[in-house]
């Protein structure tokens, strides 16, 4: 997989409100579609902020096949992701602050990146554990949130950031009521986002484990699964 080159990230201000920062994200949809996918969202009466997304065998997009997707934001705007088990084979931590002109420590600079999905592909997300001091972010759940700004990069980089973290380019963005039309097509399992598969269970293992989750096997899962 090549990796994106990295531009002058756009940052996280105090100022922005951070569900506005995500909206910008979102691809845009026209207002004939909007409209009917609201009614849709509307009769699910659901949020999946905070759960997680897992592709069903059937979803052959070669961006999402098997992926797991941190749901990070979900408003009647869209939706806001980050692919939690996709990992640039030639790109690690060291490069990212080599571009950004950030002295970093030895023991950060192997620190994988991960593919957080195709929008927006050279823009940096961290999703991490606590503390939440570094600057905004969006709550994402129970001692998870999601960050876009140099000061917790810096802190990675210096070997003093979270405990827990992940580091991505790029997210996973959906208009309004796109991801929930994809879920109808069975497109997509979703279940209550797991810390410690974000953070602690083998890259290469999350989607079996994000299954089991749900009291699946996923040998026996096929695309004629429904949304769990």
């Amino acid at each position: 997989m090549k990796h994106p080159r990295l531009k002058s990230s756009r940052f996280l201000t105090k100022e922005e409100d951070t569900l506005s920062f995500a909206a910008t994200l979102l691809p845009e949809t026209n207002e004939t579609k909007w409209n009917h996918e609201e009614e849709m969202r509307e009769e699910l009466n659901m949020s999946l902020k905070g759960h997680f997304l897992i592709a069903m065998p059937g979803l052959l997009d070669p961006n999402f096949a098997r992926s797991v997707v941190c749901i990070c934001d979900h408003t009647p705007q869209g939706s806001l992701g980050l692919i939690i088990n996709r990992v640039y084979p030639s790109l690690a931590a060291k490069d990212i602050f080599k571009e950004l002109g950030i002295a970093y420590v030895s023991e950060s600079a192997d620190t994988p990146v991960f593919f957080g999905g195709p929008v927006h592909m050279d823009e940096l997300f961290i999703l991490h554990g606590p503390p939440f001091d570094w600057g905004p972010f969006v709550d994402v759940g129970p001692s998870i949130a999601m960050s876009n700004n140099r000061n917790i990069i810096e802190a990675i980089a210096s070997g003093k950031g979270p405990t827990s973290y992940l580091i991505s380019l790029g997210c996973s963005g959906w208009g309004p009521g796109q991801m929930e039309s994809e879920m109808m097509e069975n497109a997509w399992l979703s279940g209550p986002l797991s810390r410690d598969i974000v953070f602690e269970t083998a890259v290469e293992s999350r989607w079996e484990e994000a299954v089991r989750m749900l009291g699946i096997d996923p040998a026996l899962l096929t695309d004629a699964a429904g949304h769990a």
